[in-house]
């Protein structure tokens, strides 16, 4: 059923490329702000909270209750205003299960956030992720069929 899934967030308005899965309970807050490329994964529970535009690159894998969070509050305004922002996850990166990227962080091409990992900085093409906040742990290979940012 992903073609169905696909074509329902077409209906309200996301760009969606061949070969994505959406799986039954990942929810995308506000479709018309979803660009994917082609073969992008949203597992089931993972959320996209996007109030501005999140743009999912080639092979890009979000997984089990996973988050991307797009937006946060001026919290020291009076009124708390909300700060969103427009978001990229890089061609073959990978979000891996209940881990968390925050707003306005880029995640390179091809890089990794481990199982329950933090993201408050960008993360660096083909690099391996893990923690809370995320660290560096070690280098991912560039295999000669990913397209993309080199190291």
């Amino acid at each position: 059923m992903y073609g169905w899934r696909s074509m329902w967030l077409r209906i309200f308005g996301a760009k969606i490329g061949p070969g994505c899965h959406f799986y039954p309970s990942g929810m995308v807050w506000a479709p018309w702000n979803l660009v994917c490329e082609d073969c992008c994964t949203l597992a089931d529970r993972a959320e996209i909270y996007n109030p501005s535009p999140v743009y999912l690159e080639s092979h890009c894998i979000i997984s089990q209750q996973a988050y991307i969070c797009g937006a946060t509050h001026d919290y020291n305004h009076p009124d708390f205003p909300m700060i969103s922002y427009s978001m990229r996850l890089g061609a073959y990166s990978w979000i891996c299960a209940r881990a968390s990227v925050s707003p306005g962080v880029r995640v390179g091409a091809g890089a990794v956030l481990g199982l329950g990992s933090v993201a408050c900085d960008d993360l660096e093409p083909w690099t391996v992720y893990s923690g809370v906040p995320a660290v560096k742990t070690k280098m991912r290979t560039k295999a000669a069929w990913a397209p993309g940012e080199s190291r």
